[in-house]
This record gives structure tokens, sequence and C-alpha cells, in this order.
């Protein structure tokens, strides 16, 4: 007994030193005039995500509300610094002669480059091989996704990107307009996912980027509203978070995918942040 109390004291000291570490780099970011690629906020958030990204066993729901408030201002926070981020290397990369031969001079390619390979062998697993036609909601300046899965792994596939901001879309089209067989296939669409309808039914497979929906009520009205026009015996690919990185990007509730059949879920031990949800609309 004497040996459990010691192991749960050690736990829980842990999770507060590391609650205490992000409430002070939250601090710190709150700080800066700008969240704009500079190595004051390189330095900060990549101290962050170092925290974040090991195992642990924290609960997120049972922290209290000022720790919660913390939580959700650093998801925006990243979220911005991350397509901040996103525009000024697509920018960058659109004005080199083979942009598409240079993605992966954005830092983090490599880790969107296992992300995406992890999500086809998912999708592979589960009997999706070569979908005709791809919709990726929240696609950003820098569309990764699309263009790692369009061009390594769904080779003639249709990918349909959805973003909110046009300015955004406006540098992810001039990425793929360097390659005439890619902007063939890569679309991109400055829509609001919960204005589109009809439109979803189309699509065989649909992928919901993780910051699409920052909280638990916009992810239950967003996978709501696809779930009622995506077509029966369609594939959702969610990305959520466990642990600890649930202070960087969103926690995708079990509640959230109701009315969906969930086919698998794989949580990354390695430094691929986000979780993969794998659901299907069954047909009635």
């Amino acid at each position: 007994m004497a040996s459990l109390q010691q192991s749960t004291l050690k736990t829980d000291v842990s999770t507060e030193l590391l609650i205490a570490h992000i409430v002070q780099i939250h601090a710190s970011v709150c700080k800066l005039e700008s969240l704009r690629p500079s190595k004051q906020v390189n330095t900060l958030l990549t101290h962050l995500v170092k925290l974040c990204i090991p195992p642990s066993s924290i609960d997120i729901t049972a922290l209290p509300e000022e720790t919660q408030l913390i939580r959700q201002s650093l998801i925006t926070l990243c979220g911005k610094a991350e397509g901040l981020l996103e525009l000024e290397f697509s920018t960058f990369l659109s004005k080199l002669p083979q942009p598409l031969h240079n993605l992966n001079l954005f830092p983090y390619y490599g880790n969107y480059e296992k992300l995406a390979n992890l999500e086809y062998r998912i999708l592979s697993d589960n009997g999706v091989v070569q979908p005709k036609k791809v919709a990726f909601i929240g696609s950003g300046p820098l569309p990764l996704s699309t263009l790692i899965l369009a061009t390594h792994h769904m080779k003639s596939t249709c990918f349909d990107n959805f973003d909110i901001d046009e300015s955004a879309n406006t540098a992810a089209r001039q990425l793929v307009a360097s390659d005439a067989e890619l902007q063939r296939r890569v679309k991109f669409h400055t829509q609001d996912v919960m204005e589109v309808r009809d439109k979803l039914g189309e699509y065989d497979c649909i992928f919901l980027a993780a910051l699409v929906g920052m909280n638990k009520e916009e992810k239950v009205e967003i996978l709501g509203h696809v779930r009622k026009y995506m077509k029966e015996g369609g594939n959702l690919l969610v990305r959520s978070v466990k642990g600890a990185r649930a202070f960087l990007y969103p926690v995708v509730e079990e509640e959230a995918l109701l009315g969906f059949e969930v086919l698998t879920t794989f949580h990354p031990t390695n430094e691929v942040i986000n979780s993969i949800i794998l659901a299907r609309k069954p047909v009635v």
C-alpha cells in the first residue's frame, strides 16, 4: 500500500508540474506582440510541444475551470501561430521554381508525412484504398496532408479542400498551380463546412482537420452536420488528441461521433501529435 501511495503521489506531482509549466508558457505567449514566425514564438511553442508530447495519464475533463480556460486559449493561440507559419512557408515555396519538390523545407514536413502515411494505412486496412473523391475540411494555406496523399498514395483521387479563409486558399492554389496534373485533381473552396450540404454526399472519404471545431460543442455540431449530409457507407477520418496533447488541439469526444460506426482509433506515441479516428456512416 505504501508503494502504491508513493507511486500515485509521483504521478500527481508530475501532473501538477506539467500544468505549472504549461501555464507559465501560456503567460509568456500572451505577452507576445505577434504570433508571426519568430525565434521567440518558435522557442515557446517548441517547448510547449515537447512538454505535451510524452504519453500522459492526465484527465483533461477533471481540470479546474481556470486551467480549462488556459487550455482553450492555448489551442486558439497555437492554431493562429500554426496558420501564420504555414502561410509564410506556402508563400515562400510558391516563389521557388518547383515548389512541390521543396515541401520538405517546411520544418514539420516529416510529421505531416508520418501522419498521412498512418492515415492511408488505416484507411487501407479498412478497405479504403483508392477512393474516387475525397474532401478535406480545414486544409489551410499549406495543405500538406492533401499533397502527400495525392502524390504518394491516392494518385488518381480527386480532392476538394474546404477552408473558411480565402487567403489560405489563394496561397494553396498558387502552390498546386505549379503542377498541371495535380491542379486538375486538387481544388480549393472558400466555404464554412456548416454551409456545405448536398455536396458532402459526393465523397467516399472526408477528412476533418484537428482545428475544425475548437471546442466540444462545435465538434458535436460539425460532426452531426457532416453525418447528416455525407453518403451512407462513406468514411470519415477525424483527428483528435490524447493526454497532455489536448493542450495543443481539441479532443473529439466519443459522444460527438453518435450515429457513426467507429472502425478504429489510433493514438500515436511518437512525434505525430494527432490521434486518428476512422468512422463510417452506416448503410440503413
